[in-house]
């Protein structure tokens, strides 16, 4: 079981920064298509929130990858 945690901890670890490079890509596609106020506006609201997210994904797969949560 703890060697699955620390599986998954890699697995969350690198899911932060590829799901955010995915978000701003899909971003950067959605704006350069329609490049007015009604669709950057909600992409750049919604990386602004998700930066967070991805950032506790990094640091909980980091801390399951050094084996805190083992028991």
């Amino acid at each position: 079981m703890n060697l699955l945690k620390r599986c998954l901890g890699i697995f969350w670890l690198l899911l932060g920064p590829l799901s955010m490079g995915y978000l701003i890509f899909e971003a950067c596609q959605k704006i350069s298509a329609h490049p007015v106020q009604d669709v950057y506006l909600p992409w750049i609201i919604i990386i602004i929130v998700f930066l967070p997210v991805a950032i506790g994904l990094m640091v909980f797969g980091y801390y399951a990858l050094k084996g805190e949560y083992d028991v």
